[in-house]
């Protein structure tokens, strides 16, 4: 007698993978996905009570950005960088400031954003899942998706998308930090390029990557300045420039530009142009005149610069804008300093206002202290105004001014401040020049030169010549 084989055949695992399939497919199974029912409207909202004051504080939030606006659009043209986009922010700004100004109901508010699905585009809007999505009350299992559609992240925000064969064109969410509108990416995170108007009053717009600003961008904000320029993983850079010939360019000197060890340089003022702006700043082979030069004329009580008088001279019998400077010293008294300032310096009416450096080390100023280094600074600055009619300059670098000026607002606001930041990005505080590098090129002068930009074009910077400060 033949026994029976104990191995199924081939046909018969087919017949009962087919049998199986159909069954877990079939209305009646267990295992198929629940449905998911949209309703005839859709609100993806987000509402929060305003208090009584709101109006009032909003105004204040409005007016703080619409200075930061003026400052940015007066010192920019439309060859920056980001200007088209902060300019149309502007616009937006400005009908925002208007209807604020017109809403004058007094009383408890409610500010609602949603999105609003009608009921007619009902069973076009597909609710995306894990694998698959539902669309007019049917599941699609493992198909490509293009359309409508809403879907949660991984925090269990809600967003509404367009999407195109699986990509995210674009996307809206709202959540408790904001609005975000724009591209995202497989995991429904802000990456590419969009805007996020935050709750609090800032506006963020440009490219992201991971939820944060990366690439191009500006954030306006009633907090701070407002930032256009480079970030990188959600921190700010800088703002980086293009030099063009429209820009202003000045240089500042001092006896370096004429001693080398033991040999002695002059400086052919016939020749003088600038032909390199240092390592970290491209310019495409243009070279740039000089508008502006500055001359370190003292430094403490005792020291003078030999050759600030012939180089003074020199650079006004060529029609340069010039201005002297003082080196200052933490070992001896601002007043001895001041009086030995004015004593040595030449400072005439049609000159540039006079220059306060303040370069300490930070052991210097711990000894000092903040405090009586700024009640330092303001009697300079002071006595220097009184004796010559020109308000002076205070030239510091930005990490000074972020770490030892918190609390000398007073300073920051009443005199224009020239700022030494060696790198590729813009110092982020408002400025008068930037000290963009010290190993620039000139043409005529021997060695390396502190080179240095106005912020600002021809119209701000002749206004600044007529008045003396810069706005």
């Amino acid at each position: 007698m033949r026994k029976p084989r104990s191995i199924a055949r081939l046909s018969d695992l087919f017949a009962l993978a087919t049998v199986t399939g159909l069954f877990l497919l079939s209305p009646a199974s267990p295992y198929q996905p629940k449905p998911f029912t949209i309703t005839d409207k859709v609100e993806i909202y987000h509402r929060r009570v305003l208090p009584a004051d709101s109006l009032r504080q909003a105004l204040r939030y409005v007016e703080e950005e619409k200075r930061a606006m003026e400052y940015y659009l007066r010192t920019h043209n439309i060859d920056d960088n980001g200007f088209p986009l902060v300019a149309q922010y502007n616009n937006r700004l400005q009908a925002e400031y208007r209807q604020l100004c017109r809403d004058t109901t007094p009383g408890i508010r409610y500010k609602t954003t949603m999105v609003r699905i009608p009921a007619r585009e009902r069973p076009f809007v597909a609710y995306c899942t894990e694998g698959g999505y539902w669309r007019g009350g049917r599941f699609y299992l493992g198909k490509p998706f293009s359309g409508k559609a809403i879907m949660r992240d991984w925090r269990g925000r809600i967003v509404s998308a367009l999407i195109q064969a699986d990509t995210i064109a674009t996307a809206t969410r709202i959540d408790a930090q904001g609005v975000y509108q724009g591209q995202m990416d497989s995991q429904l995170m802000a990456c590419g390029q969009g805007v996020m108007d935050e709750w609090d009053g800032c506006h963020k717009e440009g490219f992201w990557r991971e939820d944060v600003q990366h690439g191009f961008g500006f954030d306006s904000s009633p907090q701070h300045q407002l930032r256009v320029g480079e970030w990188k993983n959600g921190k700010f850079l800088g703002e980086r420039l293009r030099y063009t010939a429209e820009r202003i360019y000045g240089i500042d000197i001092s006896r370096h530009q004429h001693e080398k060890g033991r040999k002695l340089y002059g400086i052919n003022w016939q020749q003088l142009r600038i032909t390199s702006l240092g390592e970290r700043h491209q310019t495409e082979g243009r070279t740039f005149p000089i508008s502006f030069i500055y001359i370190k004329a003292t430094e403490g009580v005792t020291i003078k610069n030999r050759y600030f008088p012939s180089d003074y001279h020199q650079a006004r019998r060529h029609n340069l804008r010039v201005g002297a400077y003082h080196f200052f010293s933490m070992s001896t008294p601002a007043l001895q300093q001041v009086r030995h300032f004015l004593r040595y310096s030449i400072i005439k009416p049609d000159d540039l206002p006079p220059v306060l450096d303040v370069e300490p080390s930070e052991s210097q100023i711990k000894k000092m202290g903040e405090e009586e280094l700024m009640r330092r600074i303001r009697q300079f600055m002071q006595i220097v105004e009184i004796h010559t009619g020109k308000r002076p300059i205070l030239y510091v670098s930005q990490g000074f001014v972020n770490n030892h000026m918190k609390n000398a607002a007073d300073i920051k606001q009443k005199y224009n401040v020239w700022i030494a930041r060696y790198s590729q990005y813009k110092p982020d505080l408002k400025l008068l020049f930037w000290q963009l590098c010290s190993d620039g090129k000139v043409e005529g002068i021997t060695g390396p030169v502190d080179i240095n930009v106005f912020n600002g074009y021809q119209g701000q910077y002749e206004e600044f010549l007529r008045t003396g400060f810069h706005q």
